[in-house]
């Protein structure tokens, strides 16, 4: 098996991947919270993972690949308010958008893609063992994780508890000991969506669910956990102490993250309303445009987005088209094992797409060099 090397953010380095129980990988990626239509940040995050799932599968490994989707949230609700509809009716109409966009962009479907609303049970089992272990009380129907119970919270992040003092504050309506604290389960408020719990009506909170879930699909330890960097801190962190505080073992061997995705150099927020969905995009380029375009990058690195770079990116696109059809014309320009290497080597380098991606422009010079100057290509389409 090809060695592969991907940077862990937990450790702050480089390492070999070596899973628990080869060739079996447990995967997990942080899915949406479905409010709105996707965005092309979303893009960038799903399109990295879906060429890590499908290497990892390329190099013999059996990969379980979870993807959440998030369908109960602050946001959700806000949304259905305005509207004036059930909570659910928000959350399905943008699931049913963001598989959309997942498919136009032409990316496998996770083979377990669990939701917030049915894993209500696995949310409450393990709030219920926090709070045997003394790492979360209740407080007025609400359930709160007592962080300063976890010495080693921060490992992800690198932060330290003396740090986040510094900022912590305690949001109106919470009855916290300390606002470090974070919340685990909400008490109902009227005509908001809940459910039965041994702390009274409520629904979950958000960095819950994904330790659940995690756990539901892949016992206590996963291989491979991964999401966009601003996931970092808080949520990733609190997976962590979630879940090893719940289980006593460790959570995920490894944790990789995707760079932010900025548009005229400024991170997209909706509040500077500077927000491009996937829609956006698809609806002036073709999908694999944008997939070539998001590649051209290493995942890790920061990447500005633009319409002139999705030009070019969509004319490199159909270069290599081009050289494609031509070549069952032309055998002599078959690849050779030394371009299977060298992609190899480059992927084995934490998913180097960007240097992987070189390899297949090297092998359409090479073949445009050995075809007759007087052979027409045919164009893309």
């Amino acid at each position: 098996m090809a060695k592969l090397t991907l940077y862990n953010t937990l450790t702050d380095r480089e390492e070999v991947f070596e899973p628990t129980e080869p060739p079996a990988v447990k995967m997990y990626v942080c899915g949406p919270t479905v409010y709105d239509h996707s965005h092309i940040g979303h893009a960038r995050a799903y399109v990295s993972y879906d060429v890590v799932y499908r290497y990892l599968k390329h190099l013999g490994y059996r990969v379980l690949y979870a993807r959440n989707i998030t369908d109960i949230d602050d946001k959700i609700i806000q949304r259905a308010n305005r509207e004036g509809v059930d909570f659910r009716t928000v959350a399905e109409t943008y699931e049913r958008s963001y598989h959309e966009d997942m498919d136009a962009l032409g990316l496998l479907r996770p083979d377990v893609e669990p939701r917030a609303t049915e894993t209500i049970a696995e949310i409450l089992a393990m709030i219920s063992t926090l709070i045997e272990r003394g790492r979360a009380y209740e407080s007025r129907g609400d359930v709160y994780f007592a962080v300063r119970a976890m010495p080693d919270y921060g490992k992800l992040s690198k932060r330290n508890l003396d740090d986040l003092k510094a900022g912590a504050r305690v949001e109106p309506g919470e009855q916290k000991r300390d606002p470090l604290d974070f919340a685990l389960w909400k008490a109902s408020k009227p005509g908001e969506p809940s459910w039965d719990s041994p702390f009274g009506p409520g629904r979950p909170a958000w960095h819950i669910e994904c330790s659940a879930m995690n756990r539901k699909i892949h016992g206590d330890t996963i291989d491979l956990h991964a999401g966009g960097r601003d996931l970092i801190f808080p949520h990733h962190e609190n997976e962590i102490a979630q879940s090893e505080g719940s289980t006593g073992k460790p959570f995920a061997k490894y944790w990789i993250h995707n760079g932010f995705l900025n548009l005229a150099s400024e991170k997209m927020s909706k509040s500077l309303g500077n927000i491009l969905t996937i829609k956006d995009v698809l609806a002036k380029f073709h999908p694999e445009a944008m997939k070539l375009y998001l590649l051209s990058t290493h995942y890790r690195h920061p990447m500005d987005f633009s319409d002139q770079g999705l030009e070019e990116s969509a004319k490199a696109l159909s270069r290599l088209y081009r050289v494609l059809y031509a070549l069952p014309a032309s055998p002599e320009t078959a690849v050779d094992e030394a371009y299977r290497i060298r992609f190899e080597e480059a992927m084995g380098q934490d998913f180097n797409t960007a240097k992987a991606l070189g390899v297949f422009f090297e092998i359409a010079r090479e073949a445009n060099r050995s075809m007759p100057k007087s052979e027409t290509m045919p164009r893309a389409t």
